[in-house]
């Protein structure tokens, strides 16, 4: 499925995680990422600087709770080897979709930001 066609997420559903994101941009994408949250996984690529972008499928459990942990998976290429996990909160993994979101509206690309990579790679610990 295409970020460009994701509808909405049920105000209800919304309504759980609206707490969690004081700014005014999320709070509108907000509605879109619960939406891709709720699909369970994503196919996107990874754009590397001089370099061709490596295609990943990044797929994770959906819970309906804000503070549940959400354990996400993603693999690069197709290849077991390129596969790393990493657990967060719901609404946390949700922030990280709306910049997927976000990252789609600018570029036309389906990827997680920096910040996601840094702390998946557990890069700041």
């Amino acid at each position: 499925m295409s970020i460009e066609k994701l509808q909405p997420a049920p105000t209800q559903q919304v309504g759980v995680y609206t707490p969690y994101y004081p700014q005014q941009t999320k709070k509108q994408l907000l509605p879109f990422a619960i939406s891709l949250y709720q699909k369970g996984a994503l196919e996107g690529e990874r754009r590397i600087e001089g370099a061709e972008s490596i295609p990943f499928i990044a797929t994770w459990n959906v819970s309906t709770l804000p503070a549940d942990l959400c354990r996400c998976r993603i693999q690069f290429e197709g290849n077991a080897e390129l596969s790393y996990e990493i657990m967060m909160a719901n609404f946390e993994f949700v922030d990280f979709l709306i910049d997927v979101i976000l990252n789609f509206k600018r570029s036309r690309l389906s990827d997680f930001s920096q910040s996601f990579y840094r702390k998946l790679l557990r890069i700041d610990e």
